[in-house]
Formats: structure tokens, C-alpha cells, sequence
């Protein structure tokens, strides 16, 4: 399984085996990985699953697409390029090794 990190805004680092098939967000959910709210539960329909993803990994994920890109309007301190919403990254065997910083709040 791929092994995914998750930093919280306080530097606490929190490494997690995501099964391939799961989102990001799924894998931060089911390892109670704070700071990633997920409020509508993956459905694209808020922003509570904000991360940075880190910059060795921003070009290797798949496209943004047009509904994330407009639901992170609403996210925290977005960061063009580096910012994504977890649910809308399926994990796959290609991802060991990625690190999402996850914002000081979710709104």
C-alpha cells in the first residue's frame, strides 16, 4: 500500500498506508488524521479537505479539474499550483511516498 504523509499545520507529521482505490482524503479520514474535515464526505461539494500538495508531487497527480478548481474558491488560504482537495485524489500504487501540508483551518 502506499505510504502517504500528512502534515498538520504544527509540523506533526502523520505517515499512513492508503489502499489504491481510496481518495487521499479516505485515507486521512479512516486514520483520523486531524485538520481534514471533509464535510460533504467526498462529494466535491465543499472545501474541508484542503491540502498543499508538496511541490515534487503537484505535476505527478492527476488534473485539477473544473468543479475542484471552482470549490477551492472557498478554500483557505488557496495556493495556486499547490493547493487540491483530498477527495478528488484517488490513491494509486504510483503515490507512495506523497506529502500533503494540510492548512491551518478548513472553512
Amino acid at each position: 500500500m502506499p505510504k502517504i504523509t500528512y502534515i498538520e499545520h504544527n509540523g506533526t507529521e502523520h505517515v499512513v498506508e492508503v489502499p489504491v482505490g481510496l481518495t487521499v482524503m479516505e485515507g486521512a479520514r479512516d486514520n483520523s488524521v486531524p485538520g481534514i474535515d471533509a464535510d460533504c464526505g467526498g462529494a466535491c461539494a465543499c472545501s474541508t479537505c484542503h491540502v498543499y500538495v508538496d511541490e515534487a508531487w503537484a505535476e505527478k497527480l492527476p488534473a485539477i479539474e473544473t468543479m475542484e478548481e471552482d470549490m477551492l474558491d472557498f478554500a483557505f488560504e488557496p495556493k495556486p499550483g499547490s493547493s487540491r482537495l483530498t477527495c478528488q485524489i484517488p490513491v494509486t500504487a504510483a503515490m507512495d511516498g506523497l506529502v500533503v501540508r494540510i492548512p491551518e483551518k478548513q472553512i
